[in-house]
C-alpha cells in the first residue's frame, strides 16, 4: 500500500501529485516499515514550465525530484507450497508468483532507463543530448519509478502472508486508485511522442547520440531498444488486467478476495481507459500537427487544420492503385489517409533519413498533400454498383492517376471498377447462359443421337454457367473486401460540365475496408444539424466536445403508422436475423440487420403492435396489427443453445420442423401473454395465455428453465419450458409465488438468480428452483418502487419510481456500492429544474444509458470487464430527445458475417469447401491458383464447362469430336469424375486446372453493429436551451415517436 507522506505538492503545475509532509529543508521522507529509505525532494516554486522544443540549458525543470536509496527492499518471495491446498489455491499461487515476476520485471526496466540512459547522458561530455532534452525525453520516469517502488514494497509484505490471508485485491486498489497515478502516467503518455520526437532528430543529427544509443543496446542482455523500454509503461496496466482477470476467475465467490479483486478491476479498466483516450488524443494531435507542417501558411487547408475545430477520426496507411483502360493495374504506391469530421485527406508519404535507425525508435514520416476534399461530396462506390448513388449522364468520371479519357471514352461515358471489370464478367456469363439456355432448347429437337450433344449435357453446360455466376459473385464480394473506392469531385471542363474522379485504395485487410466505410458514413450524418453538436460533455474546462466514439442520431420516426388513435408506448424488442443478405459497404454502413417489434396502446382501450424492418437504408413499416389490450411489455426470446438442452438438439436433428425458433413474448393489460414466432413478420401467434387472476402483466423475462411475468398484484408466474416447437407450456398452470404486496415493476435474470422488485424491496431467487435465498431493501423510502435493474460486470444498476437518483448493487454481498444524482448531470440543460425522475435504463458496451421524465437522455461510461460497473466519469448529455418522458431504451444488435472478415490469403489457406457431388466421396487435393486478382492479370484461355457427369461415355451414340477417341484408362479428364468444379485452361491448351473454391466461413472475431432506439412523446433538440436556434421537429409533441442512435463499431 502506498504510505502518506511519500509524493509532493506542486501548485505551479495546478495537478495534486500526492500528500506532503516536508521540513524546512524541502526534503521529505517516505517510510514504511523497515524501509526508511525513500527520499523526495521538492525543487523551488519558481519552477518553470516544461518545454518540448528548443535547446535551452534551463536546469530547474518543475519537476518532483525523486531518489529511492539503494539499499533495496527484500524481493517478495513466496514461501513453500503447503500440503492440503484446492486447485483454484495452487492456481491462484502461480498467478501470484506471476504478478510478483512481472512487477519485478517492470521496475528492472524503469531502472534501466534511469541508470542507463538519463544518467549517463546528463553526465556526458561534451553532451550528446542537451540537459534540457534529456529532462523532456525521461519525463516523470522516476515518478513511475517511485511508485511502483512503493507498490514493491507492499506486495512483499502481502506475499509473505499470503497462506494465511489470500489477499491482494485491496493493494491494487490502494496503490492504483490514487490520482497521483493518473496524474504521473497521463503526464508520461501525453509526452511519449514528444520523447520519441526528439530522439529521432537527435538520431539524424547528432552521430554520437546515434552511436551511445547502438553501444547500449548491444551491451544488454535481451539487446530491447531505449524505445522497447519506454514503451513498457503504457503497457503495464492492459498487464496487470489480464493477471487480475485470471486471478478473479480462479477466486470463488463468497472468498474474502473476491469484491477487492472486482474492484481492483474496475480501477485498473479505469485508469487504461483514461490512459487509451489520452494517447489517441495525443496522437492525433501530432498528426494533425506533421499534416500541418506540409501545408503552406497561407492556405486554406493550413486554416482549417489549425482552427482546433477538427477532429481526427481516422488515420491510416492505405495503397492507392490505378488501372488502365482495360482495367490493367498501371501503378500502385502508399499514402497517407486522413479523415476528419468534416473531410478527407490524402498525402504522399515521404521517409527521409537514414534507415539504420528504424531498429531504435519508430520513424515518423513527413507528409505532402496531394488532394483534400469537404466530406458531404466524398462517395464509397462498390463493385456492381448501380449508378444510383450518382448522376452518369452529368457526371464524367476520371480515374486519378491515369490518362485523361479519350473522346470515345468520354462519350461513352465507361466506368473501369477494378481488373479487369469483373461485374462485366459476370454480365456476360449472364447472357451466355440465355444463349445456352436457347441452345438447350434448339437440342432438344435433334432426331439423331450423340454421345456428347444432348439434353444430359446441355444442362451440363447450364449447370456450369451458374456455377462460373457463382465463382463470380465471389471473385466481386472478394474484390470489394478490401478495395475502398472513392468518387471524389474534381474541377469542371472548359463547359461547365463538373468531373468527378474515382479513387481506389487498397486497404491492409477487411476489418480496415470495414472501418473506412463505417467512418466515412457516419461522419456524414455527424455533420447533419441534430447532431452539431449532438452530445455535451460537461467537463471542468466548461468546455463541451463530444468524443469521437459517441453515438450518432440516425433518425427519428413515428413510432406508430396511424396517427389518428392516440396510442402509448408500451415496449420494444429488436428481432436480429440470422442471415443478412447485404453487400460490403451495406453492411459496414446500416443499422443493425432484423425488425423492431413496438407494443403499445391506449389505456381502456385496444393495443397495437408495429414491425419496423430495419434491412432498408431507414426503417420502414412492414407490419401492424391490432390487440385486445395495450401492450405493457415485451421480451425477445432467442433460439436455445446447442448443447443447453442435447434432448432437444436430438429432437431437432430428427424432426426440424419441431426445433424452437426465436420469439416474442408480449404482456398485455388484460393479463394475456401471446407468444409470436420472429422468423419472419408473418406475426404468427404459437401459444396465448391469461395469467393467474387475469393481472396486468408488467414485465417478461426469461431464463434457461422458465418464462417469468411479474404481475399487478405482487405474484410471479413462472411457465416452464416445454418441448418441440414452442418454447414455453403457456398451458399448463404456471408455478406462482407471492413477492410482495405491491406490483411487481421489474425482474432480472442472471447466471444462477431472478431478482424481482416489489415497492423498495428486491428477491433473490434460485433460477432452478425459485427458491427465496434473500431479500433487501434498495431504498429506504417505504413509498417508493424498484422500477428498472441492468447488470454490467458484477454489479446491477437501479432506478426508482422518485428521485432523480440510481443505485449500484453487488451481485453477489448485495452491497450498496454507489449513487448517482442525474439531475446534477442535466441543470446546465433544464435550468430550474428541480425535480427529475428517471424513467428507463439500458446498459450496452460501457455504456449506462439513463431516460428521464424530461425527455432528457444522459449517457455515462460504466467498465466493461468483469469488475464493479462503478461510474468514474461526467458522462454526457444529449441534445436530441422526447418532448415528455422516455418510455423505454432498447438496444438492437447484429453480428457481422464472419466470412466478411477473411482476406484472400485467408481464404486460399482457409478449408475447402465440400463441393457438390452425387455420391459425397472426398477428392485428392488439386493444386489451388494464385488469387483472383492475379488470375485476372493473365488472359484465360478457354473454361472446360461440366458440372455434374462423371464422363459422357455411359451415354448412348457416337463422341463428336476432332480428336481420336482417348482409351478409357481412366487417366482422361473426360472419363474422371466430376465434382462440380470449374477448369480453367492454362496456356497448354491440354492442361486443366482446378479454379479456387469458395471458402466457407471460419471462425473469426465477431464484429458487433449496435444502434440504440430510444420511445417517448414527440421530438426536441435542447440546443436552444443553450442559445442555439433548435431544430424544428419531424412530427408532433404528442406523437409517439422513436428515435434511433447509431453506435460506431467497435473494431
Amino acid at each position: 500500500m502506498l504510505p502518506s507522506g511519500a509524493w509532493g505538492k506542486r501548485k505551479p503545475r495546478g495537478r495534486r501529485l500526492g500528500w506532503v509532509c516536508s521540513d524546512a529543508r524541502g526534503v521529505m521522507w517516505a517510510r514504511q516499515e523497515g524501509h526508511p529509505h525513500a527520499v523526495v525532494r521538492c525543487p523551488s516554486s519558481s519552477s518553470s514550465s516544461v518545454s518540448c522544443s528548443g535547446d535551452s540549458e534551463e536546469e530547474d525543470m518543475g519537476l518532483l525530484e525523486v531518489s529511492v536509496s539503494d539499499i533495496k527492499p527484500p524481493a517478495p518471495e513466496l514461501g513453500p507450497m503447503p500440503d492440503g491446498l484446492s486447485p483454484q489455491q495452487v492456481v491462484r499461487r502461480h498467478i501470484l508468483g506471476s504478478i510478483v515476476q512481472s512487477e519485478g520485471s517492470y521496475v528492472e526496466s524503469l531502472k534501466r532507463i534511469l541508470q542507463d540512459y538519463r544518467n549517463p547522458l546528463m553526465e556526458m561530455e561534451p553532451k550528446a543530448l542537451s540537459a534540457r532534452k534529456c529532462q523532456v525525453v525521461f519525463f516523470r520516469v522516476k515518478e513511475i519509478l517511485h511508485c511502483h517502488s512503493m507498490f514493491q514494497i507492499a506486495l512483499s509484505s502481502r506475499v509473505a502472508e499470503w497462506d494465511s490471508t489470500e489477499k491482494i485485491g485491496d493493494l491494487f486498489v490502494a496503490s492504483f486508485s490514487k490520482s497521483m497515478v493518473l496524474d504521473v502516467y497521463s503526464d508520461y503518455v501525453n509526452n511519449f511522442t514528444s520523447a520519441m520526437s526528439i530522439i529521432k532528430k537527435a538520431c539524424l543529427t547528432k552521430p554520437a547520440f546515434l552511436e551511445f544509443l547502438k553501444r547500449r543496446q548491444v551491451c544488454s542482455p535481451d539487446r530491447v531498444t531505449l524505445y522497447g523500454l519506454m514503451v513498457k509503461p503504457i503497457q503495464r496496466f492492459p498487464q496487470f488486467i489480464l493477471l487480475l482477470q485470471d486471478m478473479l476467475k480462479n477466486t470463488p465467490r463468497g472468498h474474502p478476495d473476491r469484491l477487492s479483486l472486482q474492484l481492483a478491476l474496475t480501477e485498473l479498466e479505469t485508469l487504461a481507459e483514461k490512459l487509451n483516450e489520452q494517447k489517441r488524443l495525443a496522437d492525433q494531435v501530432a498528426e494533425i500537427q506533421q499534416l500541418t507542417k506540409s501545408v503552406s501558411d497561407r492556405s486554406s487547408l493550413n486554416k482549417l487544420l489549425t482552427s482546433g475545430q477538427r477532429q481526427l477520426l481516422l488515420c491510416e496507411t492505405l495503397t492507392e492503385t490505378v488501372y488502365g483502360d482495360r482495367g490493367q493495374l498501371i501503378k500502385s504506391k502508399e499514402r497517407r489517409v486522413f479523415l476528419l469530421n468534416d473531410m478527407l485527406v490524402c498525402a504522399n508519404i515521404n521517409f527521409k533519413g537514414q534507415l539504420e535507425i528504424s531498429s531504435l525508435v519508430p520513424l515518423g514520416p513527413k507528409y505532402v498533400v496531394k488532394w483534400n476534399t469537404a466530406l458531404p461530396q466524398v462517395q464509397v462506390v462498390e463493385v456492381g454498383q448501380d449508378g444510383g448513388a450518382y448522376d452518369k449522364d452529368n457526371v464524367l468520371i476520371q480515374h486519378a492517376g491515369a490518362k485523361k479519357a479519350s473522346a470515345s471514352g468520354q462519350a461513352q461515358n465507361k466506368v473501369y471498377l477494378g481488373p479487369p471489370r469483373l461485374f462485366q464478367e459476370l454480365q456476360d456469363l449472364q447472357k451466355d447462359l440465355a444463349v445456352v439456355e436457347q441452345i438447350t432448347l434448339l437440342i432438344s429437337t435433334l432426331h439423331g443421337t450423340y454421345q456428347n450433344l444432348n439434353m444430359a449435357v446441355a444442362q451440363d453446360w447450364c449447370l456450369a454457367l451458374q456455377r462460373l455466376m457463382r465463382v463470380k459473385e465471389e471473385e466481386i464480394h472478394s474484390a470489394n473486401k478490401c478495395r475502398l473506392r472513392l468518387l471524389l469531385p474534381g474541377k469542371p471542363d472548359k463547359s461547365g460540365r463538373p468531373i468527378s474522379f474515382m479513387v481506389v485504395f487498397i486497404t491492409p485487410n477487411p476489418l480496415s475496408k470495414i472501418s473506412w466505410v463505417n467512418r466515412l458514413h457516419l461522419a456524414k450524418i455527424g455533420l447533419r444539424e441534430e447532431n452539431q453538436p449532438g452530445w455535451l460533455c460537461p467537463d471542468e474546462d466548461k468546455k463541451s466536445k463530444a468524443p469521437f466514439w459517441c453515438p450518432i442520431l440516425a433518425c427519428c420516426v413515428p413510432a406508430f403508422s396511424s396517427r389518428a388513435l392516440s396510442l402509448q408506448l408500451g415496449a420494444l424488442v429488436h428481432s436480429p436475423v440470422s442471415c443478412p443478405l447485404l453487400g460490403f459497404s451495406a453492411v459496414s454502413t446500416s443499422l443493425p440487420q432484423g425488425y423492431l417489434w413496438v407494443g403499445g396502446g391506449q389505456e381502456g382501450a385496444g393495443g397495437q403492435v408495429e414491425i419496423f424492418s430495419l434491412n432498408r437504408p431507414s426503417p420502414r413499416t412492414v407490419k401492424s396489427f391490432p390487440l385486445a389490450a395495450p401492450v405493457l411489455c415485451m421480451e425477445y426470446i432467442p433460439e436455445p443453445e446447442e448443447d443447453a438442452e442435447s434432448g432437444d438438439a436430438s429432437r431437432a436433428a430428427a424432426d426440424p420442423s419441431a426445433a424452437a425458433h426465436p420469439t416474442i413474448c408480449l404482456g398485455l393489460q388484460d393479463g394475456s401473454i401471446l407468444l409470436y414466432g420472429s422468423v419472419d413478420t408473418g406475426t404468427q401467434c404459437l401459444a396465448t395465455c391469461r395469467s393467474p387472476g387475469l393481472q396486468p402483466v408488467l414485465c417478461l423475462r426469461h431464463s434457461p428453465f422458465h418464462l417469468l411475468a411479474g404481475l399487478q398484484d405482487g405474484t410471479l408466474a413462472a411457465y416452464p419450458r416445454a418441448s418441440g416447437g414452442v418454447l414455453w407450456d403457456l398451458e399448463s398452470p404456471p408455478v406462482c409465488l407471492t413477492v410482495g404486496p405491491g406490483p411487481i415493476r421489474t425482474l432480472l435474470s442472471l447466471e444462477d438468480a431472478v431478482w424481482a422488485s416489489c415497492g423498495p424491496r428486491v428477491t433473490v431467487l434460485d433460477a432452478t428452483t425459485l427458491q427465496t435465498q434473500q431479500s433487501f431493501e434498495a431504498h429506504q423510502d417505504e413509498a417508493v418502487s424498484v422500477t428498472h435493474m441492468v447488470k454490467a460486470g458484477s454489479g446491477v444498476w437501479m432506478a426508482f419510481s422518485s428521485g432523480s437518483s440510481i443505485r449500484l448493487f453487488h451481485t453477489e454481498t448485495l452491497e450498496h456500492l454507489q449513487e448517482i444524482n442525474i439531475a446534477t448531470r442535466t441543470t446546465f440543460l433544464l435550468p430550474g429544474q428541480k425535480h427529475l425522475c428517471v424513467t428507463s435504463l439500458l446498459i450496452c458496451q460501457g455504456l449506462l444509458w439513463v431516460g428521464t421524465d424530461q425527455g432528457v437522455i444522459v449517457l455515462l461510461p460504466v467498465p466493461r470487464l468483469e469488475g464493479i460497473p462503478k461510474i468514474t466519469g461526467k458522462g454526457m448529455v444529449s441534445l436530441n430527445g422526447h418532448c415528455g418522458p422516455v418510455a423505454f431504451l432498447a438496444v438492437a444488435t447484429s453480428i457481422l458475417a464472419p466470412d466478411i472478415l477473411r482476406s484472400d490469403q485467408e481464404e486460399a489457406e482457409g478449408p475447402r469447401a465440400e463441393e457438390d457431388k452425387p455420391d459425397g466421396q472426398a477428392h485428392e487435393p488439386v493444386p489451388v491458383p494464385d488469387s483472383h486478382v492475379g488470375r485476372e492479370l493473365t488472359r484465360k484461355k478457354g473454361i472446360l464447362l461440366q458440372y455434374r457427369l462423371r464422363s459422357t461415355a455411359h451415354l448412348p451414340g457416337p463422341l463428336l469430336s476432332m480428336r481420336e477417341p482417348v482409351p478409357a484408362d481412366g487417366s482422361a479428364l473426360e472419363h474422371s469424375e466430376e465434382d462440380g468444379s470449374i477448369y480453367e485452361m492454362a496456356d497448354d491448351p491440354d492442361v486443366w486446372v482446378r479454379s479456387r473454391p469458395c471458402a466457407r466461413d471460419a471462425h473469426r472475431k465477431e464484429i458487433c453493429s449496435v444502434a440504440i432506439i430510444s420511445g417517448g412523446q414527440g421530438y426536441r433538440n435542447f440546443g436552444g436551451a443553450l442559445g442555439g436556434s433548435g431544430r424544428p421537429a419531424p412530427c408532433g409533441e404528442t406523437d409517439s415517436t422513436l428515435l434511433i442512435w447509431q453506435v460506431p463499431l467497435m473494431l
